[in-house]
């Protein structure tokens, strides 16, 4: 195995285990598995920094939604410093989040993406993406 060839294993390994971590609710897995300054690109939204930022976005999704991802596929530069996904999100709506449609508990499906990039053998920056008119037809129904 080459250099690159491994580095680029290990940024697929580092984004499987984030989302593995997610899956099963283990957000102080996740946290560990990013760098202490990621930054996070909310999905048509506002860009934040760090850890904490990234933990207290956590408690607020979980206190809205209870999601999975499923069909997960994770591609990676050659030299591992960037890393993107691909999956589907299968989700409830628990509670209303600020500026979005009332929840009454609405299931939603919804295929989604990010992209990373990896620092040091950390996730260094999570930039989501999904369609929010789909989600919020979804939801509405």
């Amino acid at each position: 195995m080459t250099q690159d060839t491994s580095r680029q294993d290990a940024a697929i390994a580092l984004v499987r285990a984030y989302y593995d971590a997610f899956n099963r609710g283990d957000r102080a897995a996740m946290l560990d598995l990013l760098a202490e300054d990621v930054v996070h690109d909310l999905n048509q939204g506002a860009r934040e920094t760090g850890r904490e930022a990234f933990a207290a976005f956590m408690r607020r999704m979980d206190t809205c939604y209870r999601e999975q991802l499923h069909e997960v596929v994770v591609m990676a530069s050659a030299d591992g410093s960037r890393a993107a996904a691909e999956y589907v999100v299968h989700g409830e709506y628990l509670r209303d989040d600020a500026g979005l449609p009332p929840a009454r508990g609405q299931r939603y499906v919804l295929p989604g993406g990010a992209f990373f990039e990896v620092r040091d053998g950390r996730i260094a920056r999570v930039t989501n993406y999904y369609n929010l008119q789909d989600w919020i037809a979804q939801v509405s129904r």
